[in-house]
């Protein structure tokens, strides 16, 4: 399904004089009161056990200012699907710690909003040449953290440092999956991940073969 068949953003900017953040906040507010008619009829073409992946726009402001995506999020759970969000940072934005916190507050920025389970990834690993200096940010301790931090920035901002370290540790979010598309047993990690938080597969019959009672 595409969403540019119900609205565009090209068309939208064009016509209504938006940027592109504006824009494509007025086309999500557009697909959320279209959910029962147009979202719906697009799903009821799928089958019950049917495995789908939205590719959702980058915006932070759609997963921590507006409800646009919780509400499509509840849609989905009212047509009983399961449902799990998989977190993209780049790896290669990924250079020092200050960056590594950014995109966790982002990410928990988005874990608060939409109630549901994460799995975080570093993408694009393949293209980082020296992939020693990300091996501390995939599960990192958070005193290690701390220091980097404080060491990196001016005292005054050392309360904040730690205030900062406490909410990623406190929602255990500081672990990170590598993705590296150039091995499949990666891949293959990193979906196994999200069939466990949707839980996919758990429903399937179990397939019993009859056997003739005269068979050892």
């Amino acid at each position: 399904m595409d969403i540019r068949e119900l609205i565009s953003l090209d068309d939208v900017m064009e016509e209504l004089g938006l940027g592109p953040n504006g824009g494509l906040i007025y086309c999500m507010e557009h697909l959320e009161e279209n959910l029962d008619d147009w979202l719906s009829e697009e799903l009821d073409n799928y089958l019950d056990d049917d495995y789908l992946v939205f590719d959702c726009p980058g915006q932070i402001e759609l997963f921590s200012h507006v409800p646009v995506l919780k509400n499509f999020v509840e849609h989905l759970k009212r047509k009983n699907f399961n449902v799990c969000v998989v977190y993209l940072l780049d790896s290669q934005f990924i250079t020092d710690v200050t960056k590594f916190i950014s995109g966790c507050m982002a990410s928990l920025s988005a874990m608060v909003q939409l109630e549901l389970p994460h799995v975080n990834i570093l993408s694009k690993m393949d293209l980082v040449r020296n992939k020693r200096d990300l091996e501390k940010y995939l599960n990192p301790e958070p005193t290690t953290l701390l220091a980097e931090l404080n060491r990196r920035m001016a005292p005054q901002f050392e309360k904040l440092n730690k205030s900062l370290i406490e909410l990623v540790d406190q929602y255990s979010m500081v672990s990170f999956l590598p993705l590296d598309l150039r091995k499949e047993s990666s891949i293959q990690y990193i979906l196994s991940q999200i069939d466990n938080c949707i839980q996919y597969g758990e429903d399937a019959d179990v397939k019993i073969k009859d056997f003739d009672p005269d068979d050892d």
